[in-house]
C-alpha cells in the first residue's frame, strides 16, 4: 500500500501567467462536443450527459476518462462548462487529452424533472435524495463504460455531488479509477435547530440570493476582484435558462429538489453520516477553498480522516477562493491541482 498523506497548500499566487499558458494550450486542441439523453429505467426520466474530447479520438484509457456531477442547487453544465476567457474547465481538461463528461441528475438542468416539480412545492415530500442521485450517477458511469469499452473511469463531484460520488464509489470501487471531491459534505458540528423547517418537494432560488451566497464570508476588500468580470451574470443567465419554469415567475426563480436538504436534516446536520468513506478503496483528492461558507474547511479536514482504506489521499486548500472557486480568479490553481492528481502515474509516499 502506498503511504497515505495529506498535502495542504495555502498559496497566494497570481494566476494570470499560468492561465495564459494553459489557455493557449487549450486553443491548440480542437474539441468534439456531444450532448446525449440517456434512459434511467424509470418511466419518463432521462439524464442529460455532455461529452467533450479531442476531435478525431475515440479510444481512451480508463485513467483519461472523467465524469463530473453538480451540487445541491445548480446543474453541471453552467459551472463546469461555462466559458471564462474563452475556455471552460471542461474545455481545459479535454484539451489535455481527456474524455470528459458531465451529467445532471434528475430534477436538474436539462435532465427530466420528476412530476412533483410541476406541482406546488408543498403538495409533495422532498424528492431526489442522495441515494437517487447516486443511482443516476451510476447510470451515467455505466453508459460511459459501455461506450468506451473500459472497466473503470475517474469521477468528480462538487459540494452535494461529493456525497453522490462518494456514496457511489463506496459501493462500486471496481468501476472507479480515482475520486475527486470538490468541497465535500460531512457531519456538521454546529448545534442543529430546535426544529427543522418543513420541506416541500423542491425550493425556489433567486439570482440575488445566489450572489449573496457566493460572496458570503469573503472579506470586503477582496470581493471586487474575486469573480472575473461578467462571469456571475453569464453563469446566472445560463443557469436560470435551464429551468423552463423560471420565465413564468417575476422575478425568475430556479427550482431545486429538496432531497438534498432532507438528507442534511436526517444525516449531516444530525451528527450522522449518510455513507461510510472508509469503504472507499481508490485514490482520493479533496479540493477546497479557504472562504467556503457553505462547507467550511473543518468538514474537509474531518472527511479525509475517514478515508482509512484509500491507497492514498490528498487535501488541498486553495487560498482566496469560495465554494465556487472553480469559476473565480484562482480557478487555474484549482485546475492545476486537479490535473496534478489525475495526470500523476504514481505519487511519492511521504513518511
Amino acid at each position: 500500500m502506498i503511504g497515505r498523506f495529506s498535502r495542504m497548500a495555502l498559496a497566494c499566487l497570481a494566476a494570470g501567467a499560468m492561465f495564459t499558458g494553459m489557455s493557449a494550450q487549450a486553443k491548440d486542441v480542437k474539441l468534439t462536443t456531444t450532448d446525449t439523453m440517456i434512459p434511467t429505467g424509470d418511466a419518463g426520466i432521462q439524464l442529460f450527459v455532455r461529452n467533450k474530447h479531442p476531435a478525431g479520438q475515440t479510444k481512451f484509457a480508463p485513467e483519461k476518462i472523467l465524469l463530473y456531477v453538480h451540487g445541491a442547487t445548480y446543474p453541471s453544465e453552467t459551472a463546469f462548462d461555462l466559458p471564462i476567457a474563452g475556455k471552460s474547465m471542461m474545455d481545459l481538461i479535454a484539451a489535455r487529452g481527456y474524455d470528459v463528461y458531465l451529467v445532471d441528475v434528475r430534477g436538474y438542468g436539462r435532465s427530466s424533472r420528476p412530476p412533483e416539480m410541476s406541482q406546488p412545492p408543498g403538495d409533495n415530500k422532498p424528492i431526489v435524495q442522495t441515494r437517487v442521485a447516486a443511482k443516476d450517477f451510476g447510470t451515467a458511469v455505466d453508459y460511459i463504460l459501455k461506450k468506451r469499452g473500459v472497466s473503470k473511469i475517474n469521477v468528480m463531484g462538487w459540494s452535494w455531488g461529493t456525497s453522490t460520488v462518494g456514496l457511489y464509489t463506496s459501493e462500486n470501487n471496481a468501476k472507479v479509477n480515482r475520486l475527486v471531491l470538490y468541497a465535500p459534505q460531512w457531519i456538521r458540528t454546529e448545534p442543529p435547530p430546535a426544529q427543522w423547517p418543513k420541506l416541500g418537494a423542491y425550493r425556489l432560488v433567486s439570482k440575488d440570493s445566489a450572489r449573496d451566497r457566493w460572496l458570503k464570508d469573503v472579506p470586503e476588500n477582496k470581493k471586487a476582484d474575486l469573480i472575473p468580470p461578467g462571469v456571475f451574470e453569464a453563469w446566472a443567465k445560463a443557469t436560470w435558462e435551464t429551468d423552463p419554469d423560471s420565465v413564468t415567475r417575476n422575478p425568475g426563480m430556479l427550482r431545486a429538489p429538496n432531497g438534498v436538504v432532507e438528507d442534511t436534516q436526517l444525516y449531516w446536520g444530525a451528527g450522522k453520516a449518510l455513507f461510510d468513506p472508509g469503504k472507499i478503496t481508490v485514490p482520493v483528492v479533496v479540493l477546497h477553498a479557504e472562504w467556503d461558507a457553505d462547507l467550511p474547511s473543518y468538514l474537509a479536514q474531518n472527511y479525509v480522516k475517514q478515508l482509512k482504506n484509500a491507497p492514498y489521499w490528498r487535501l488541498i486548500e486553495i487560498s482566496e477562493g469560495t465554494h465556487t472557486v472553480m469559476m473565480e480568479k484562482n480557478r487555474m490553481q484549482f485546475f492545476r491541482e486537479l490535473m496534478n492528481f489525475l495526470d500523476e502515474e504514481k505519487p511519492l509516499a511521504l513518511n
